[in-house]
This record gives C-alpha cells, structure tokens and sequence, in this order.
C-alpha cells in the first residue's frame, strides 16, 4: 500500500509539472495559431509518456541514485584519504552527468555541436567540478569566494570565445543540475562533510549544485576553442509529419527500441561502478541491493519513456508552434512566454518544497505564498526575457553579466544560507519542461524570422536558472535589514553558517 502510493504521488507531480503547459498549448492552438490536428494528437500522446517517464524516474531515482550517492560517500570517507574521494568523485561526475535526461535534451537539440562530444564535455566539467566541491567541503573553504573566482574566469572566457558556443555553454550548466544529478552529488557530499566534525561541516555540504553547475559552462567555452562542427555531425529537432494515426503509431514503436538502446547505454557506467564497488568494498545485504536495482529499472524504463515523448511529440509541437507563432501571432509571443513561465515555475515540484522548507527554517519570517510568488514573477520575467533575446537578437552576455554580478555582490552581504540557497536553487528551477517545450520553441520561432537559432534561442535555460540568484538573495537581504528588534537577532540567527536545507531531497 505504501508502495502504491509513492507510485501515485510522484505520477501528480509529474501531471502537475507537465499539465499547464499542456493547457496553454492547447488553448493557444484551438484559438489562436492553427496547428496540424496530427501533431497536436503526438503532442498529447508525448505527454502522456512524459508524465509516466517522469513519474518512473523520479521514484526510481530516489530507491536507486541517492541511495548509491549515500553509500558510496560514507564508505570513501572512511578510508580519510583525500586523493580516493577526489577521484571517485570525478568518476562518479562524468557517470552520472551522462545519463542526466535534460542534458540528452539538450544535447540532441544543440545544431553544430555532435551530440555525443557535448556530453561528454559537459560530464567531464561536472566531474572536475565535483572533485573542486568535496575539497571546498575537506577543507571549509567559503562558497562563497569560489563562486566569485570561477564566475569570473566564466565571464572572463566568455569574452573571448567563439559567440556560437556562449548560449549553448550557459545552458549546459542549467541542464545538468536535473533529476539524476542532484540527488546523486547531494547524498554524496553529505558522506564526505561526515568527516569533519566542526558545527559547520553540514552547512558546507550545501552548494555542490552551484559549484557543479559552473562546471559544464566553462568545459563547453573551452570547446568551443578546439572543436569545429560541421553539417554532418549537427543535430537538431527533428519535426515529425504524420500522415495518419498509423504512421504516428509506428513511430512511436520504432523510436522506443533505439531510446532503450541509448539509456542503456548512458545507464551503463553508473551500474558498472556500482555493481564493482559492492564487491569490492560496500557489501551492501540483499534485501536493501535488490530496492537499488529495482530503483535503477524504473529509471531506466522512466527515462525511456521521458526521451521517447519528448523527441517524438513534446518538442516536435513546441518547435512548430514557434514557427507558426513568429509568422502569423508575433505578438503573443512575449505574452504566451510570461504567462508559461510562471506556470512553469509554480508547477515545478521541486520548488513547492523549496518554499516549504525556506519558510519553515525562517520560522514564517518568509511566507511560502510570497516567495512562490517572487520565484513566479522572476521566471516569467526570465521567460519574457528570453523571447525578446530571439526576437531581436541581443546577446546573451546583455544579460547574464549584469546578473551575475548583482547575484555575486549581494552574496558578500546575505547570510551564507541564502547564498547557497539561491545558487542551488537556479538548478531546482530549471526543470524538465523548460529543456524540452521552451526551448524548442524559442528554437521555431528565431528558425522562422531567419535568426541564429545558436546564439539567440539558445540561453534561456540559463536565463531561466540564473533569476533564483537575484530574488531570492534579495529577501534575504531585505528580511535581514528589514527590523532591528529582536525578531531581527532571531531571524539571523537562523539562518547561520551550521543550518543545512537539504535540496537534495526535493528531486
């Protein structure tokens, strides 16, 4: 019964992640852009085996991934050597960051860029960046100066590198903090803060997100220096045409072989690893083994079906939708992308229980309402944001300069809590739909007005993962000046360097 239930709790949220988007769609296609019957009937199809997808993957991810993480952690910490944590954590990067579904999103969507060179790139950032987290935890460095260095060497290559990987590489650090990763680097980093036994070693654990999100972003600007794509190995949306029922009906079956080909394939190091480690060292019994390998079946089968849906109906409608949008309805465009952005966003399970635990460590200082409310407004204005970029073309780096840099001063001022909140936060909010409906629709829309689909769709994943940073450092800034009473005193105090909000387990 307990097991049933689960099961039904994480299919609602999946529903209720992927539902508003579903709606809109539907209203914008029946009222105001025609769409062809056929693609809107894959379009529901597609959505159907993303919730189903989703809901597998979520449960599985959970009994599988973040008890891996968990075990895997407490046992490298035992041996206290510094060099094994550090390499186990870079393997375990690169294994994990590879079967993360959002980044195969991604990946399949970036043109000029081989899908498999993007991610590995991007995995192998995660792992460096991985290894920089569990010494930043070892040895107490502050997160707060390495987000400054390391965003500063971003910028810095930024400038300097080719414009056509620049939107692509901001979005790679949004993608890859999904719902395979997070749990994953999260239970790890609580083994490894284990080891020290300082009041401030839970805290330090919190902020692997941020850190591994920098990661991908500069592994991608330094390709973009040594790799030359071609039209042979690029990869985009692939729009499919139906001619009836059938022909929809047998793509679908003939798509889902090569997906369980692929997720094998991209499930098959951590399992690998895994399965070496239990002989090896972790001697895990039977009954708590036989719930991981059941968990690591419903996240293969979930990502089967996640990937299925998407490829095939869910971005095949959003990329279309946005071609016949920026033809014959510009003018919803922004409007559309505002009001999907705040759905969006107030969907995301995730953030429901970031409001939770946020109010309930400020002890009501924060109500949920109003920080739902200030992550809603922000993503819609991250959305909005994001449509302009396509339609006129500006830069990415208009935008997240200038955000980066108020989110980096105002982490010298906010209690570090909020800091490593808000940073972690950017890679919670980014959630599946934006990768594989937003993205492809900003994608249709800069292909039909003739734009550079690399340099102008392309960022708002990391729009959408960089507004976190700016609101919610700033009512942490605004709760701690607001009263100088003892509720004042109090409040602070709450939000010192040892309270722990574990994110890890909202994914």
């Amino acid at each position: 019964m307990h097991q049933h239930n689960i099961i039904k709790e994480k299919m609602m949220e999946s529903l209720y992640s992927v539902f508003p988007i579903v709606l809109i769609v539907g209203v914008l296609c029946m009222f105001f852009v025609p769409i062809e019957s056929g693609l809107m009937l894959s379009f529901i199809i597609g959505s159907i085996m993303i919730v189903a997808g989703m809901g597998l993957f979520t449960i599985g991810s959970e009994v599988s991934m973040t008890q891996i993480g968990i075990h895997i952690g407490a046992k490298i910490t035992k041996s206290k050597k510094v060099w094994l944590i550090v390499i186990i954590s870079f393997i375990l990067g690169v294994a994990i960051t590879v079967a993360e579904p959002d980044l195969q999103v991604l990946a399949k969507n970036a043109p000029n860029i081989d899908t498999t060179v993007l991610i590995l790139t991007v995995s192998v950032g995660v792992g460096i960046f991985l290894m920089f987290s569990m010494l930043r935890i070892l040895f107490a460095i502050p997160l707060k100066w390495m987000l400054i260095v390391f965003y500063v060497l971003v910028f810095g290559l930024a400038f300097l590198s080719d414009r056509n990987f620049l939107s692509v590489a901001f979005d790679s650090g949004g993608v890859t903090t999904g719902p395979i990763t997070v749990p994953f680097i999260m239970a790890l980093g609580v083994g490894v803060s284990s080891i020290r036994s300082d009041e401030k070693a839970k805290s330090d654990s919190f902020g692997l997100v941020a850190l591994c999100s920098i990661g991908p972003i500069l592994a991608v600007l330094a390709l973009g220096f040594i790799y030359q794509g071609n039209a042979e190995t690029a990869s985009s949306i692939v729009v499919n045409n139906f001619e009836s029922t059938v022909d929809m009906g047998f793509t679908y079956l003939k798509e889902l072989p090569e997906y369980f080909k692929e997720v094998a394939i991209a499930l098959f190091p951590i399992a690998l690893f895994f399965g070496i480690f239990q002989i090896v060292s972790l001697k895990i019994h039977k009954r708590p083994l036989l719930k991981i390998i059941i968990g690591l079946l419903f996240t293969y089968i979930g990502l089967v079906l996640f990937l299925t849906g998407v490829n095939v109906g869910f971005s095949s409608l959003g990329y279309v939708l946005g071609e016949v949008m920026a033809t014959k309805a510009k003018w919803l465009l922004v409007p559309s992308a505002i009001i999907m952005g705040w759905f969006i966003i107030n969907a995301e399970p995730a953030v429901h229980v970031l409001t939770k635990q946020v109010t309930d460590v400020s002890a009501g200082a924060i109500s949920e309402k109003v920080l739902k409310n200030t992550l809603s407004i922000a993503i819609s204005c991250a959305m909005g944001f994001a449509m302009i970029r396509v339609l006129t073309g500006i830069s990415i780096l208009w935008f997240m300069v200038p955000g980066y840099i108020i989110s980096l001063i105002l982490a010298l001022f906010v209690p570090p809590t909020f800091t490593a909140i808000a940073f972690d936060a950017g890679g919670v909010a980014s959630g599946p739909v934006t990768a594989t409906f937003m993205l492809p629709l900003a994608m249709g829309v800069c292909s039909a007005l003739g734009g550079n689909v690399v340099k102008d769709a392309f960022g708002l994943v990391a729009m959408v993962a960089m507004m976190p940073l700016i609101t919610i450092q700033i009512m942490g800034a605004m709760a701690t000046s607001k009263s100088k009473t003892d509720v004042r005193e109090e409040f602070i105090s709450l939000f010192a360097d040892d309270e722990v909000i574990e994110l890890w387990e909202v994914s």
